[in-house]
């Protein structure tokens, strides 16, 4: 039996930071039947070095606003894993950032990046700025700043930080112009770049067509389709987005979304059109989508969106957004398939729930890897000095998934957990990271 002390010390050394608890026990109980088999991962203590990051770097970043006024932020970089790969994962402008919860991401991006078959440690960072209602100045004069800083720690072959929660184009064009006024240099250095210089297709669109791409697979091999279902989708950014456009190329209807605000319910399925007008062109609240569409029922409060019947519910927003009660109305309306878009979304019991009622689960470090897939590629393309067509990245994001859907569910079955596919992934990504760092020594 797993030593069950080695996560207490764990847990320990590491107080009142409740979402790396959270996902550090689910991995370690995912575990034990690798650890009872594998007995030199624990005598080389692979888990306890995996759950301590190889680097911290903390540093502030001063700015001044339109008004002239001096500002100061914190910025963080967790560089936790390199065994396979140099460090990979996003950067979070957002007023909660805390280490804690960088460190919960990037622990999970370690998995994540395994999973997907591509040569990527994990990491994970960002800052407590927020860049909402912000100006572009202000925003470029902070994004300059924090580059001032984490350039020391990134390269091509080093550290190659993306986007995440408040950084999306804008904010990764203003980071690597600087980068390159400070090194001198024209590398892949961030990716979610802009197409004409250096980006990747399919970027954009890379987790909400994952996920569908992930969703696919786990119905197929129930003898299921997602053609004609009905789907939920939380959130209503980038990652909800593509996802009701993929759902309706497969055949789907998404007939609800949602913002930080409430929830949209349209039975005649949400109209693709006026949601990326609201959302991406107007950057406005999914409340107004019942303007365009009168038919349409808006809600205040998000958690109301789990009571409507469906045969697919994706939480695509933000994590512990769908706790106990939330999948027992999900179950109670026949739900068939629940898969994670967004980084652990799911609470500990909404899951065990799931799986007592044979609930198809995709957990988010398999289902929704497909933005990190893709931001891999887009390293491969930078390195080679070429691009890709929009058809190519998307065919190589599908095997991708297909792929870590197969990892995830043949190691369920290898290790006595069938068709726990959190299990699954947990175990398939460990052992690729494992068996790297058992070659590599003590370092």
């Amino acid at each position: 039996m797993a030593d069950k002390s080695v996560l207490k010390k764990i847990l320990d050394k590491n107080p009142n930071e409740p979402e790396f608890h959270q996902t550090v026990t689910e991995v370690f109980h995912s575990l034990e039947p690798v650890f009872d088999k594998h007995q030199e991962f624990v005598e080389a203590k692979i888990f306890e070095r995996l759950a301590e990051p190889e680097r911290v770097v903390m540093f502030r970043v001063p700015w001044m606003d339109d008004k002239c006024e001096v500002q100061v932020n914190k910025g963080y970089r967790v560089q936790f894993n390199s065994a396979i790969g140099p460090y990979k994962g996003g950067l979070r402008f957002h007023k909660t950032v805390y280490l804690g919860m960088l460190k919960f991401l990037g622990f999970e991006q370690i998995l994540k990046n395994a999973l997907t078959g591509l040569p990527m440690g994990g990491g994970k960072g960002g800052s407590d700025f927020d860049p909402h209602g912000k100006s572009d100045m202000e925003v470029m004069r902070f994004c300059q700043s924090f580059m001032n800083e984490l350039y020391r720690h990134t390269g091509p072959d080093t550290d190659v930080p993306a986007g995440d929660i408040g950084v999306g184009g804008r904010e990764i064009g203003y980071m690597f112009g600087q980068y390159k006024k400070l090194t001198n240099q024209f590398t892949g250095v961030l990716t979610g770049k802009g197409l004409t210089w250096g980006g990747s297709l399919v970027r954009t669109e890379a987790t909400g067509y994952g996920l569908m791409y992930f969703v696919e697979e786990m119905l197929k091999a129930k003898g299921h389709t997602v053609k004609d279902k009905v789907v939920i989708s939380s959130g209503s950014g980038n990652v909800s987005i593509y996802t009701v456009e993929k759902c309706q190329q497969m055949g789907a209807k998404v007939v609800a979304v949602s913002d930080s605000d409430g929830y949209v319910y349209d039975p005649n399925g949400i109209n693709l059109k006026t949601l990326k007008r609201i959302k991406e062109v107007e950057r406005g609240r999914i409340k107004e989508y019942v303007k365009a569409h009168p038919k349409a029922k808006y809600t205040e409060g998000c958690s109301g969106i789990w009571n409507i019947k469906c045969d697919i519910a994706l939480p695509n927003a933000t994590q512990n957004e769908l706790d106990d009660k939330a999948a027992k109305a999900l179950i109670d309306n026949g739900v068939m398939a629940v898969a994670e878009g967004a980084n652990m979304p799911s609470t500990p019991k909404a899951i065990e729930l799931f799986h007592k009622h044979c609930v198809l689960f995709g957990p988010g470090k398999a289902a929704n890897a497909g933005g990190v897939a893709v931001s891999g590629l887009e390293m491969s393309q930078n390195s080679m000095r070429t691009a890709w067509s929009f058809e190519e990245v998307d065919a190589k994001l599908k095997v991708i998934m297909q792929n870590i859907h197969n990892a995830a569910l043949e190691a369920s079955e290898a290790y006595d957990r069938p068709g726990n596919l959190v299990d699954g992934a947990n175990i398939a990504g460990f052992l690729k990271v494992a068996d790297a760092m058992m070659a590599q020594g003590l370092v």
